[in-house]
């Protein structure tokens, strides 16, 4: 922290500020940040403080003021000494995004060096740290040093934020998801783009998600997401670069972190969904350009595909699982994760083409059914979730399965398939399945 703030400041008067839609000076924000870490404001005063930054928004300057508040709360790496440059990738939340499970391996067996610090369950999408702990064993609270190590030791690692890493962002990053402050650009910008310049990345591919299932619902909110993130990587100097992608159906099949754990692997080996391989080979295509091994986004595409298709992403994947602790077991069918005791397939009510499927009442389901969190502190359940049997643009006959659920009880079950199913829409005519890019 820079302490530019000066005496006698009072976090009531900040709140009042930013209710009245005044901005805030790089002053006011480094305390506001600071005395949050340190104890000396409370959560229900920060809350007030998010939801009128919500309400009222923030100028660039202030958004940039509060990304460097944050970035200096805590211990910043530097990676700049390994053989290959250190890029990063982020996504805003989506609804079966289990991509950083497949992304971070892959990218690393292009020559990367991916320095991940992930997050937990946010509103109705999933954490990549949650889905990772669904894995025997599997450690993701790693303390600074080890975390160096293994970035350098094998590329790359999933790390949650310790509290010597972006302190800031662990706190208010709980506290945005249990008090609806999660909406909100200048928010989302600088926690994201104070983990990656804290963890030592020299830049970072955002897929900002858009749709339904995403916190980015309309084209026109996405795209201002990811001028934002643009506008601030410049003013501080690090390098972003987005792509916009469709959340308007869930992304993969399998929702739900255990569920997702299985899906990812089965990419890995070369199967599994479509749509979540071709976004992984574009994204890490994006990051191999940003680090400067691949000129073009094509020749990135390739470089991917023959990592995966080749098995040394999995290879590199298992070595890392291992390296945290984590124990998978490519023999089973589960490999060796624990499933939800009751698993129902839910039938279609009539014949006709999917023309869609809410992603946010999936998330919200699942969360209800105990696999998110409705208070930070709250236990998981990482067995329960949802295998989407048909996608937009699918044609199913009555009777046929449309998903299947896995829950902790008969009620859960029922209650969370009837939530889920009152969201199919289905159409007489043909529809066009889901297009996931949107640039």
């Amino acid at each position: 922290m820079m302490h530019r703030r000066a005496y006698g400041m009072k976090i009531h008067d900040l709140i009042a500020k930013k209710r009245d839609g005044e901005p805030l000076a790089a002053a006011e924000i480094d305390y506001a940040v600071e005395e949050y870490v340190k104890g000396g404001i409370a959560d229900s005063q920060m809350a007030a403080l998010l939801m009128a930054v919500v309400i009222r928004g923030m100028t660039l300057r202030e958004t940039v003021a509060l990304t460097r508040a944050m970035t200096e709360s805590g211990r910043l790496f530097d990676f700049s000494g390994l053989p290959g440059p250190a890029v990063d990738k982020h996504s805003t939340g989506g609804v079966g995004d289990k991509i950083s499970l497949v992304l971070l391996p892959a990218a690393v067996s292009c020559g990367l060096h991916v320095p991940m610090i992930s997050g937990r369950a946010l509103g109705f999408t999933g954490g990549t740290l949650d889905k990772l702990e669904s894995i025997p064993g599997f450690m993701t609270d790693l303390s600074p040093d080890r975390f160096e190590r293994l970035v350098g030791e094998l590329g790359g690692c999933f790390s949650a934020q310790t509290e010597e890493i972006v302190p800031a962002d662990r706190k208010i990053y709980a506290l945005r998801d249990a008090t609806a402050t999660v909406e909100s650009v200048p928010l989302i910008t600088a926690s994201i783009l104070s983990k990656k310049i804290a963890e030592g990345a020299r830049g970072v591919v955002m897929d900002v998600k858009c749709g339904r299932g995403a916190f980015m619902q309309s084209l026109e909110q996405a795209r201002g997401l990811a001028e934002a993130l643009e506008a601030v990587g410049r003013e501080i100097g690090f390098g972003v670069r987005t792509i916009l992608t469709s959340m308007e159906e869930t992304l993969g099949a399998a929702v739900g972190n255990a569920l997702e754990v299985e899906e990812a692997v089965s990419v890995l080996r070369g199967e599994g969904p479509r749509d979540i391989a071709a976004l992984t080979h574009r994204l890490v295509a994006e990051m191999l350009v940003l680090g400067g091994l691949e000129e073009g986004i094509e020749e990135g595409i390739r470089r991917a595909e023959e990592t995966i298709s080749s098995g040394r992403a999995l290879e590199r994947f298992m070595r890392i699982v291992e390296a945290q602790g984590g124990c998978l077991d490519l023999d089973d069918d589960a490999l060796g994760l624990e499933r939800a005791p009751v698993r129902r397939i839910v039938p279609s009510p009539r014949s006709g083409y999917v023309a869609g499927i809410d992603p946010r009442h999936v998330g919200d389901a699942i969360r209800e059914m105990g696999g998110g969190r409705l208070d930070p502190g709250d236990a998981i359940d990482r067995r329960v979730g949802f295998v989407m049997l048909r996608k937009k643009g699918d044609r199913t006959e009555r009777g046929e399965g449309i998903f299947e659920v896995h829950a902790p009880n008969d009620v859960a079950a029922e209650r969370a398939a009837r939530r889920v199913l009152d969201t199919l829409e289905l159409s007489d005519t043909p529809v066009a399945p889901v297009d996931i890019f949107l640039d």
